[in-house]
Order: structure tokens, then C-alpha cells, then sequence
């Protein structure tokens, strides 16, 4: 039976997986001991249909033993098993082809933000009681029914909480520890159209780091209203080139197309886009990406990256020039440049100076994408197809809701022809941006 987590010291067990790996002959090693507690409850017809909570606890090494590298991982964390562990690990590692470019760091590049700073561990999260998290569920189902439309099937309510703690240790003496804290919950609806016999489906779900950020059941509602009004008596508009409003709950989805080519990965496999286009332009001058990992309290902040670089804010793209691409260290040596971050934290679009219905208020008409349903972004072309829902608009005002219909076109283009960003941006996301304007995109339906 594995050891009580609470009798452990986590750091310990990082640093002494280290020092052991090093006598039994690794040239590097890192130790990171993770420890996280979850709950999960959900709600339905009048009665609580789920109840979970989980806790996690181990370990994970990365292991450079003659230049050939192996990672291995284990929630067993007895001494005696954490040892045959590195033993078993250094001597597998040897069996395996080389790779020169694993090894750690930079020790130089290495560090860590001020956790307080950051503000990313809510003290709430260890007072919190359950009956109180079941008394909020509760009352969040009831608020749900009550304000619902006759024509309701069924709703669900969920909340989730957590709070995850992680030490890493590397043999280059660099050593960091972070902790941090999610409060979410969240409603979802059936309705049934009495005159299509369709059952549309509309959800709001809302999270945060500290629970008093949370965002209220009032809010929860007003979105949940507007997410059930969007999916009712939909149906295709004329096939068309469209100024498109993607809003500002779904832009990551298209955010995200820029990222993939962005990867360490993808540059080093030379299937991407911007293969060749770091410091060119490849999106309007309006547009500029920010990663910021210095948020304090945002939902994608940290205090070291996943390599132990020091996080900082970043442009990714700035007045639309490609300036960062997304390097880990391993694919930086790869491609023999400076690493970046392998990943993203906070993606940041800068604010606009007025709404989304300001700034189609003169078109005549414009699609506002308000959803997406499945579609692909090809890495190495660019080209995208995305199934959507949306309305129809006319100068700003929504005269139909969409459904059916699909966009399609490149990245590269469909960026060139950004217009602006709206100024409704969320700050519950860790995607920071408002509604974006694309003008002249290809959408297809009847």
C-alpha cells in the first residue's frame, strides 16, 4: 500500500529521486512530485445524480543517460519502490537509441515568478465545506428550473472545484514549487420546439482561480438564456462571402489555428504555415497575440513553464509580423534557436473601442459566429473548415439564427482581412479576448 500523502514531503522526494539517479549514473535527471484534490458534483431532475472526489499523488522523472533519454512515472511513492523505479529507469535508458538534442536547460533561463504575486492558490479552497458546496448546486438547479421556458426538458447543474500543488527538482540545482486553485460551475438545458419537434441545447459554464472571482448564478443565467435563444428555430442563410463577428466565447477555436503552426513540432517537421515567416507579416497590421503567463489570478498563469524557463509576456504576433514561435527546449535545439515556452498560458487580444453591434450597425448584413460544430485546420496549408451556428445580422441587429452553414478558407488570409476587436472581452478565460471582426469569409449553406 502506497505511503499517506500527508506524511510526505513532496520536495524531498524530488530532490532524492534526483541525487539518486545521478549515483546510479544519469548524467541529468528531473523530478517533479504532483499532488491534486478534486470534486465534482452534478445535479438533475430534482436530486443529486453525481458525486466524486479524487486525489492524485506521484511522481515523474525524466532520465539523460548517455545522451539516450526516458521518462517514467509512479504513484507508488514508498521509498523502496520510488528506488527500484530510478534503477529499473537508468538501466532501460541505456537500451535506447541517442538523442543529442535532450538535456536541460540553460540554468540561465531558468526561474520562477513570485507565486504571491500570481496569486493562483485561493486559501477558500482549503476551508471550503461540502455541504455548502452541495447547498450552491442546489440552489443553482433551482434558479436554472425557475427561470426556464415552458418548453424545458430537462437541466443539469454542475459545480467543480480543485487544487493542484506541484515540486520539481533538476540536477542542474534549479528547483521550483507552485500550487493553485479552480472553482467552476455551471448549467446546461434541453428545450423541445413544439412546432419542429427539435430539441435544442444551450449550457453556460463559468470558472475561475478564486471563488470569490467566480462569476454569479445571475450571470450563469443570463448566459444560459442567450446560449438557448441562439439554437432556437435555426436554419441556413445564402451561401456567401460575410463580414464575420467570431465571438468572443468561441475565438480560442480560431486563435488555435494559429497556434499548431506556431509549435516547435510542427516548424521542426516542416508542416507549417509560417514555415520561414518569423519577423514577415502574416495578418493585418490590426492584429497582435499576446501569451501572458503574468496574469495575476488568470486561469492560465504560471510561475515556471513546463521546462522551468522563466515565464514572461510575450508577442506572438505583433501589428501582425510574426514575432515568437512556440519553442520548447528540446525543439529549440532542434532547430538551433533560442527556446520560447513549448506552450501557451494566457493568450491576450488587445481590447477594441466598441462593440461588436457598433461597429456592424452600417452593413447591411454580417454572420456572428457563435459556436462551432467540429470541423479542421490543415497545419501545413492553412486551410480550415469549421460546421458553425450563428445569427444573421443587419446593420447590428440579429434577424436570424443560423445553423447548418459552414466557413471555410485559410488562415493566412482569413487574418489579412481582420478588421478590429470588439470590446467585450472575458476575463474568466484564459483565452483574454474580445469578439473579433473578419471581413470578405466564405460561408456555405442553403
Amino acid at each position: 500500500m502506497s505511503a499517506v500523502p500527508s506524511l510526505i514531503d513532496p520536495q524531498k522526494v524530488a530532490r532524492d529521486a534526483v541525487a539518486l539517479g545521478l549515483r546510479l549514473g544519469a548524467d541529468e535527471v528531473r523530478a517533479s512530485v504532483g499532488r491534486a484534490d478534486d470534486v465534482q458534483l452534478q445535479r438533475r431532475g430534482g436530486r443529486l445524480e453525481r458525486a466524486q472526489e479524487a486525489r492524485t499523488f506521484g511522481l515523474s522523472v525524466s532520465l539523460l543517460v548517455d545522451g539516450r533519454f526516458s521518462s517514467h512515472s509512479s504513484s507508488d511513492m514508498r521509498p523502496e519502490a520510488i528506488a527500484a523505479l530510478m534503477e529499473r529507469g537508468v538501466e532501460s535508458t541505456r537500451l535506447l537509441e541517442p538523442d543529442p538534442d535532450r538535456a536541460l536547460p540553460d540554468r540561465a533561463l531558468m526561474g520562477g515568478l513570485d507565486e504571491a504575486s500570481l496569486d493562483l492558490d485561493d486559501p477558500a479552497a482549503r476551508q471550503r465545506d461540502p455541504a455548502r458546496r452541495r447547498e450552491e448546486l442546489e440552489a443553482l438547479e433551482a434558479r436554472a428550473i425557475a427561470a426556464a421556458p415552458a418548453d424545458l426538458i430537462s437541466t443539469t447543474a454542475h459545480l467543480w472545484e480543485g487544487r493542484s500543488e506541484s515540486w520539481m527538482c533538476l540536477s542542474n540545482g534549479f528547483e521550483a514549487q507552485s500550487a493553485r486553485t479552480t472553482f467552476g460551475w455551471g448549467v446546461e438545458a434541453t428545450l423541445k420546439e413544439a412546432e419542429t419537434g427539435k430539441l435544442p441545447e444551450g449550457y453556460a459554464f463559468e470558472q475561475a482561480v478564486h471563488l470569490s472571482d467566480r462569476p454569479s448564478a445571475d450571470a450563469l443565467m443570463a448566459e444560459l438564456d442567450e446560449a438557448l435563444s441562439l439554437t432556437r428555430r435555426t436554419s441556413a442563410c445564402a451561401s456567401g462571402r460575410y463580414l464575420m463577428v467570431l465571438d468572443a466565447r468561441v475565438v480560442g477555436r480560431l486563435l488555435g489555428a494559429l497556434l499548431g503552426p506556431m509549435s516547435g513540432g510542427a516548424l521542426h517537421e516542416r508542416r507549417s504555415v509560417f514555415l520561414g515567416k518569423l519577423g514577415e507579416q502574416v495578418a493585418s497590421p490590426r492584429f497582435s497575440l499576446f501569451d501572458d503567463p503574468t496574469i495575476p489570478r488568470g486561469l492560465g498563469s504560471r510561475s515556471t513553464d513546463g521546462d522551468g524557463l522563466l515565464p514572461v509576456r510575450r508577442a506572438l504576433i505583433d501589428e501582425g509580423v510574426l514575432k515568437t514561435p512556440l519553442l520548447d527546449v528540446y525543439y529549440a535545439r532542434k532547430l538551433g534557436m533560442a527556446p520560447t515556452t513549448g506552450g501557451v498560458s494566457n493568450l491576450v487580444v488587445p481590447v477594441g473601442d466598441r462593440s461588436w453591434r457598433a461597429a456592424t450597425a452600417a452593413l447591411p448584413e454580417a454572420i456572428r459566429v457563435t459556436s462551432f460544430l467540429g470541423g479542421n485546420t490543415n497545419p501545413a496549408s492553412g486551410d480550415f473548415s469549421f460546421g458553425i451556428r450563428g445569427q444573421l445580422l443587419r446593420h447590428g441587429e440579429a434577424v436570424q439564427n443560423l445553423s447548418e452553414m459552414n466557413i471555410t478558407g485559410n488562415i493566412l488570409d482569413l487574418y489579412a482581412n481582420f478588421v478590429e476587436a470588439a470590446d467585450d472581452v472575458r476575463l474568466n478565460s484564459s483565452t483574454r479576448s474580445p469578439s473579433l471582426l473578419f471581413d470578405g469569409v466564405s460561408f456555405s449553406g442553403a
